[in-house]
């Protein structure tokens, strides 16, 4: 099969890069599995793995695609749809607005985001740990750390701010800055809490090596979550709200869910990691080639001449704004 794989931000990714990074790791796995892929994105991308093609955002998307694709995986809601001929299908990473209608071959990126759409079509993600190195089980552990863009609300930093200081615990943002104005007001002045900006590479591996856990208090419904895998496979527990895919990521046994601040903060003090067995889980369940594999049979139903979903997927109640006390 031959998959083109389209989106509207350049390859490879840069720093977090979260839709970026799993397409690429989604067309090297189906590359590795006998697959064909095409990349049909910005102007100055590159790919060892797969032709590169530009994507040219003044030009009807049905123009664009080239004749020797079978199949054709949008990461955006296509203009006119109708005219596509190729089986198509998208990924919708995000929430979408309250009532914006889907079309109906949308797949989610987790159960709780396909379901809250009305929907049960969806593969989780995953990514090539390769790409990560290997896990130091042995490296200090001196603080721990939140990971994500600290400016949207929904990620809650401020939140994650207070466990770590009622924890009595070190806290590394990655993501954010100490201060910010983009998103209201924001000025962190404790010693404890520490920011570093949107990280990537190395700098990343090396602060999740060193982190004794993820501390996510979102106040959203996470879709599904590339900061909690990435920090299972490190080995990091993860203590965060029970909101959206994150009690598909997190059991009892990898960290703690709970929507209060004093009981993760205690959660923090208190809970013992078995630091082994989270890395497991990320590489086992959260892998590439399993996306890739779940992928491939949407893909032949597709190709078979069915429909992903019955009817138009949408979200009618809000995923922002959830309890955080």
């Amino acid at each position: 099969m031959h998959v083109l794989l389209v989106n509207q931000a350049p390859i490879p990714a840069f720093a977090y890069g979260g839709t970026e990074r799993v397409i690429w790791d989604l067309g090297r796995a189906l590359t590795e599995l006998g697959h064909q892929v095409t990349y049909l994105v910005p102007q100055g991308s590159s790919c060892p793995f797969a032709h590169v093609l530009p994507i040219d955002p003044s030009q009807p998307i049905e123009s664009q695609i080239p004749q020797f694709v079978d199949l054709v995986h949008f990461q955006f809601k296509p203009d006119h749809p109708d005219r596509i001929t190729k089986p198509w299908l998208m990924t919708q990473h995000g929430n979408s607005d309250v009532g914006q209608m889907l079309p109906h071959n949308t797949v989610f990126v987790s159960h709780n985001h396909a379901q809250r759409h009305g929907s049960d079509c969806f593969v989780l993600n995953g990514l090539d740990w390769r790409t990560y190195g290997a896990v130091n089980f042995n490296a200090p552990q001196s603080y721990f750390h939140f990971l994500g863009k600290a400016a949207w609300r929904v990620k809650n930093v401020q939140g994650a701010i207070d466990v770590a200081i009622k924890a009595g615990k070190t806290l590394k943002v990655l993501g954010g800055h100490r201060l910010n104005i983009k998103r209201g007001f924001r000025l962190t002045l404790s010693p404890h809490i520490h920011f570093y900006g949107m990280v990537g590479g190395d700098q990343k591996i090396h602060l999740l090596q060193q982190s004794s856990g993820l501390i996510f208090p979102v106040r959203w419904h996470e879709p599904f979550g590339l900061a909690v895998i990435e920090s299972l496979y490190y080995g990091c527990p993860v203590f965060a709200t029970p909101y959206g895919s994150l009690p598909e990521l997190v059991d009892p046994e990898n960290g703690v869910l709970c929507t209060n601040i004093q009981e993760l903060a205690h959660a923090v003090r208190e809970f013992v990691p078995n630091r082994h067995r989270n890395h497991e889980k990320a590489r086992d369940l959260f892998n590439a080639q399993r996306m890739a594999k779940d992928y491939l049979n949407v893909y032949q139903k597709l190709m078979n001449g069915n429909s992903l979903n019955q009817a138009a997927p949408f979200m009618p109640n809000t995923a922002v704004a959830l309890a955080w006390s």
